[in-house]
């Protein structure tokens, strides 16, 4: 039998999640509850030899047992359910949402494996021999994030315990009705050394512990320890629909209870003593108070207007630059990496975007498997842990992959965890349609990116040296996506027609392009992101010299959020004009030009006429007439401008 003591904890953990479901049935809790209830034993003897100042502990939704395993502050962990200012994240992440020192949990099942390996590795690189512990159940096999990580984890030699809490049901479906094969096969299927234990046999359990996080530590390598276990409570707080009998029947074999009837006495004093404790600590957090809606939300930017500087002519080729400012900037950062598939040199990347960094900085530059979701995680990982990563993803298409991540990982973890962690990764892609990749390699999906919360979208476009904008986005605490339309690496934008045009560009981090007639007032607002610049600057000489109509254009480079000041800029235009055009790269379905087509409607004193054009509501086509009938052209946004 174990030490006493860890059956007091486990008790201790039982009584705190018995507490929590009782809180919940009086209207005390918000939300939802996932209690470990029969699992207790697995989280403390997992946890029970690591370093617990320096090495990592990452969990899941169901993960109150690990955060007290990991460490003593159940006032914290109480508070927080109850929601109350003094709890770990405020009140803010609540059951599922926990960080605290180096514990991180997040509900998403599968999302945190990736996010593990990424913290993994920067202590990899930091040669600190931190390790990591991360807890997913058996029904998360199920998710693609798992193997795609997993993959990595043993290609890398990165030091991850895994351990695999397997109590025979995904929520309410049992385990012969989802997963086909064997569990430990599937770590043995990666090369990860594989060890069995149960809550059932609490000496072997409490041994292969040990031996597994020993072996990690001493071979820096990945290891895989599956609990078998059975979760007395229902999956949350009352969704049970297992049998009865059977319930009865791991109940009687429950560490607890066995301990229970051979200590009964010691049982009671325990019960008792921890009783005591958690009312205590619940009578403090009942008269403790909130955090405050404006703590939470905080203070949007105010800056509402620009000033503007004379533009200048590109000398380089648009990819030579993006690459330069890569190889400055690895020489430059140490903690800067650069991450995606076939970036190592000689190939250098799809785009040639990585080209020679591999040979100037091995050490900073990763090739991975295809595994966008997967290289995503890493990255948010590494981000949260003090690196800075750009993560390539191939082709623009692809990034419908990494959304899990970027919308329930990245963008979160600001909020979630009370303002406490930061998320920096940059995620660059290039897209648009114009070389015949066809319906998989050409479309621009930026829309479906746009409006996520702390979440940046940033479009790179010739009027301005991306060297700028980069460093501004290095500087920068939040995740950013970055767009790089793939017909640009190898152009230079031809600027002679801007003799008739004075070529401002803004003072901000994201500057917005201005370019407005010198001669004549305009007659329409135009307003555009990223790849259009050629085909704008080309319309705009055409209606000058043919039709004597001249435009005002707002070239932004922030398109999510849309800034302040460059929607002041435009208002103030379209009050001019009465005029507005937006054209984005995309289809105009729910898009960019809607969102602000509907703000500067919303603003506008005078009437506005306004027009939405973009590329076609279909898969980009390979066969080239289609296409570039498909995509937006020279003769679509002339005829729009003639008729609005």
């Amino acid at each position: 039998m174990l030490d006493k003591n860890i059956y007091k904890k486990a008790l201790f953990i039982r009584r705190v999640e018995e507490t929590f479901l009782e809180l919940f049935s009086k209207g005390k809790i918000n939300g939802t509850v996932h209690t470990c209830i029969g699992q207790e034993i697995s989280a403390i003897c997992a946890l029970k030899y690591i370093d617990f100042e320096n090495d990592f502990v990452v969990s899941n939704h169901r993960c109150h047992g690990h955060f007290l395993a990991y460490c003593d502050n159940a006032k914290g962990l109480i508070a927080e359910l109850m929601g109350k200012i003094t709890g770990v994240c405020a009140g803010i992440g609540s059951s599922q949402h926990l960080q605290y020192k180096n514990f991180f949990s997040n509900g998403i099942q599968g999302g945190i494996l990736p996010l593990s390996a990424g913290i993994s590795l920067s202590e990899k690189l930091n040669k600190s021999k931190k390790v990591v512990v991360v807890f997913i159940g058996d029904g998360t096999l199920g998710e693609g994030a798992v193997y795609e990580s997993l993959n990595i984890i043993s290609k890398w030699k990165l030091p991850i315990l895994i351990v695999l809490e397997n109590n025979f049901y995904a929520q309410s479906t049992n385990q012969k009705d989802t997963l086909a094969g064997s569990i430990k096969e599937r770590f043995g299927a990666f090369g990860i050394k594989t060890i069995e234990s149960s809550v059932w046999d609490e000496d072997n359990l409490i041994i292969n512990s040990k031996k597994s996080i020993e072996f990690v530590k001493n071979n820096l390598l990945p290891c895989a320890h599956i609990i078998d276990s059975y979760r007395l409570s229902p999956h949350s707080k009352g969704d049970d629909l297992r049998d009865n009998k059977e319930i009865l029947s791991f109940t009687k074999k429950d560490p607890l209870e066995r301990f229970k009837l051979s200590n009964f006495n010691l049982y009671e004093n325990y019960l008792k003593e921890i009783n005591d404790e958690i009312n205590l600590i619940i009578e403090e957090v009942n008269a403790e108070g909130s955090l405050n809606y404006n703590q939470y939300v905080g203070k949007y930017d105010g800056n509402n207007s620009h000033s503007f500087v004379e533009g200048k002519e590109l000398q380089k080729i648009y990819g030579k630059l993006i690459n330069e400012y890569f190889i400055n900037k690895l020489n430059d950062d140490n903690k800067t990496l650069f991450i995606g598939e076939d970036v190592l040199s000689p190939y250098g990347g799809a785009f040639k975007i990585a080209d020679k960094l591999s040979e100037l900085y091995p050490e900073q530059v990763f090739t991975t498997p295809i595994s966008e979701l997967s290289i995503t995680g890493i990255g948010n990982g590494l981000s949260i842990n003090g690196y800075k990563p750009y993560i390539e993803i191939m082709f623009g298409d692809f990034l419908g992959l990494t959304f899990d991540q970027i919308l329930n990982h990245a963008s979160k973890f600001f909020h979630m965890y009370n303002k406490k962690i930061t998320c920096p990764i940059v995620i660059r892609t290039p897209m648009g349609g114009g070389r015949g990749y066809g319906p998989t390699h050409s479309q621009s999906i930026e829309k479906f990116f746009l409006g996520i919360d702390n979440f940046k979208v940033i479009a790179l476009n010739l009027f301005i040296n991306p060297l700028v904008i980069y460093e501004n986005i290095h500087s920068i605490d939040s995740p950013v996506l970055v767009i790089e339309n793939k017909l640009d690496y190898t152009r230079v934008l031809d600027y002679n027609f801007i003799n008739f045009y004075n070529f401002e560009i803004s003072n901000g981090k994201f500057p917005i392009t201005k370019l407005t007639p010198k001669f004549i007032s305009p007659k329409v607002t135009l307003v555009s992101y990223g790849g259009n610049s050629k085909l704008i600057t080309e319309a705009m000489e055409k209606l000058l010299i043919e039709h004597e109509i001249s435009i005002e254009l707002f070239f932004l480079s922030s398109i999510s959020p849309l800034i302040g000041a460059d929607i002041n800029e435009i208002l103030i235009s379209t009050e001019k004009t009465g005029k507005l055009i937006t054209l984005e790269e995309g289809s105009t379905n729910a898009g960019f030009g809607s969102e602000v087509i509907s703000i500067i409607a919303q603003k506008s004193k005078n009437h506005l006429k306004y027009f939405k054009l973009g590329a076609e509501p279909v898969p980009i086509p390979s066969q080239i007439q289609l296409e570039k009938k498909a995509l937006p052209n020279l003769d679509s946004l002339i005829d729009s401008i003639l008729k609005i």
